[in-house]
């Protein structure tokens, strides 16, 4: 990959604020992370697992795995508006991805109170086996608490 060819698809014609983050992401866009779609509280991000992503047992190194979720999570923490980062977060990697699996991460968010939220994220490989649970916990840095909290349910 190494160039800046990731796209923000769909996801970045919505909103630009979104659209100007992505831009910003550097990393996303020259690991080819693209970002998918976006809306409240959710985002969806892919990327296809390179040669160089791979750790001498010959599978998708971890950190490329936790990158892509934590991506995922960042989008749909930020999708409300004010600067959220990450405060915590821990993944558990389920089967090994190989070279040119396309890895897709979906983030849901579960639940924000206040200043945090909690996230979780799937990674699937394409034909939908699951690689990897990502759970994060976000901190707005910036900007107002929204007045309603959002419905643990979703």
């Amino acid at each position: 990959m190494g160039t800046d060819s990731g796209t923000a698809g769909a996801a970045g014609a919505g909103d630009p604020r979104i659209a100007a983050l992505y831009q910003r992401d550097r990393t996303c866009r020259t690991l080819g992370i693209s970002l998918d779609e976006v809306s409240a509280g959710r985002a969806l991000m892919r990327m296809r697992v390179s040669a160089s992503m791979v750790n001498g047992h010959g599978i998708a190194h971890g950190g490329y795995l936790f990158l892509l979720a934590d991506a995922a999570f960042s989008y749909a923490c930020n999708s409300h508006g004010p600067v959220t980062v990450a405060q915590a977060a821990q993944v558990t990697f389920l089967a090994p991805a190989a070279v040119d699996d396309e890895l897709v991460a979906e983030a849901v968010e579960r639940v924000r109170s206040g200043r945090n939220g909690i996230y979780d994220v799937t990674v699937r490989q394409s034909a939908g086996m699951i690689v990897a649970e990502f759970r994060g916990q976000s901190v707005m840095l910036a900007g107002r608490p929204p007045s309603n909290r959002s419905d643990p349910a979703r």
